[in-house]
């Protein structure tokens, strides 16, 4: 494969369909109009999960409003073409769809404060720079900021299968760190989408060391640290360019520290790899891998 763009990375058919596929299911069973977009995609999840939540609550009034509501109804939310949510601590949720916390969409959530808009607005911006633009409007149209973080205090995220499309995650005052952050959980969603786009099923009891997670990991883990972390790095290496003061150290500690966390997954890599069905899914992953490394 030549050298892809990390635009060209990210761009595999099948993903926009099995999308728009899964949001015309989502408001058949609810009954609303929600449209095609990668937004609306996301957006179907919460509405879902939350018109779940609510019919088991007996709460008819939250109900009517998770069957009626789409993405027309929340331009109070939105950043650009993305929806950006600030709950408080108490507001998370913990339920049967995930052991980590999480948060729907709903009634009550109010706009995130014009400084966590100005923020994100930057991060999008620099992700866009370096070419990652399309992988945060495709996979992180939902973006859930948690808690203020100094760069040295160590920083939480994740992603959901259960809610593709959205990104938890905490923040510092500086953009390129939530770029980073975002780059990461949206390579997760875009990853779920592309195993179910192309029918990728993966042995479960199939595994591989993850330096990440310093255990064995099941063929999936590993695979989705490889594919996220690789991205990470390549746009850590463009932001680092233009960087300076602690912004600059922190970015060199984290493409240091991921230089030696690829060393020790590229053998099994080559391993994990034939396990990935469909050709230009398992490239994709080869490729990302393969330009972190020799980037490093």
């Amino acid at each position: 494969m030549s050298a892809l763009s990390p635009e060209a990375l990210v761009t595999l058919d099948g993903i926009a369909s099995h999308q728009r596929l899964r949001t015309s299911r989502i408001a058949s069973v609810l009954g609303n109009r929600l449209g095609s977009s990668a937004l609306d995609y996301a957006v179907a999840h919460h509405l879902l999960e939350g018109a779940e939540h609510a019919a088991r609550a007996r709460n008819a009034g939250h109900l009517a409003w998770y069957r009626k509501t789409t993405t027309r109804d929340l331009p109070h939310l939105s950043v650009g073409s993305h929806l950006l949510l600030s709950p408080r601590p108490g507001d998370l949720l913990r339920s049967e769809i995930s052991e980590t916390a999480y948060y729907l969409v709903g009634p009550d959530t109010s706009p995130a404060p014009p400084e966590a808009h100005g923020l994100v607005r930057s991060a999008l911006a620099s992700a866009t720079e370096h070419g990652f633009g399309t992988l945060l409007t495709q996979h992180a149209p939902v973006i859930c900021l948690l808690n203020h973080r100094r760069l040295d205090e160590t920083l939480h995220s994740w992603a959901l299968t259960r809610l593709p499309g959205t990104v938890f995650t905490d923040y510092t005052a500086h953009p390129e760190v939530l770029a980073r952050d975002l780059i990461h959980e949206a390579a997760h969603n875009w990853l779920n989408d592309a195993l179910a786009a192309h029918d990728v099923s993966l042995p479960a009891d199939v595994t591989f060391f993850s330096p990440w997670r310093e255990s064995p990991r099941p063929v999936y883990g590993f695979l989705h640290a490889c594919w996220a972390f690789s991205l990470t790095v390549l746009y850590a290496r463009q932001a680092r360019r233009s960087a300076t003061g602690a912004l600059a150290s922190f970015l060199d500690a984290h493409l240091r520290q991921q230089e030696g966390q690829f060393a020790s997954a590229v053998d099994s890599l080559a391993e994990a790899l034939p396990y990935v069905s469909a050709n230009a899914l398992r490239d994709r992953v080869s490729h990302a891998v393969s330009k972190a490394v020799d980037s490093a």
